[in-house]
């Protein structure tokens, strides 16, 4: 690169040590998911494991439960146990109002971020090129 400059991205650390690049999804992009998810309708948290692989999230069932948990803590959803001759009782859970508020919310930044990361491909592909798919260290 120009300058002698490197392909690796700076820390936020003081000492300036670089770092790979990060990929992958947005911080806290559960959150959203789920949120989505209910507003499709009322779910157990096992469907809503199996149907969170559509956007790539994988989660485990804990953290998947702690996070409808803090939902409920936060207004965010409701929830109660259903039982059934078939089987053990399983915990459904639905959208508040105030969760389909918060969709809306992180719907419109989500959104914004799309925006922005569009603008940067845009540029980083006119600079760059079609041929991106290995970028070497220097």
């Amino acid at each position: 690169m120009p300058g002698g400059a490197s392909r690796l991205a700076v820390t936020d650390d003081a000492r300036g040590e670089l770092e790979e690049p990060q990929g992958g999804l947005p911080k806290n992009f559960l959150r959203p998911c789920l949120l989505l998810l209910l507003s499709e309708g009322q779910a157990h948290g096992y469907d809503l494991l199996i149907r969170l692989a559509d956007f790539g999230v994988k989660v485990d069932p804990g953290g998947l439960y702690r996070t409808l948990r803090a939902f409920e803590r936060e207004g965010l959803v409701r929830s109660w146990w259903e039982t059934s001759d078939a089987g053990p009782a399983r915990r459904t859970y639905v959208l508040t109002p105030e969760g389909e508020n918060w969709l809306r919310l992180w719907g419109g930044t989500l959104r914004e971020s799309s925006r922005f990361l569009d603008r940067f491909l845009a540029r980083y592909e006119a600079a760059v090129g079609e041929d991106t798919s290995v970028i070497r260290r220097e």
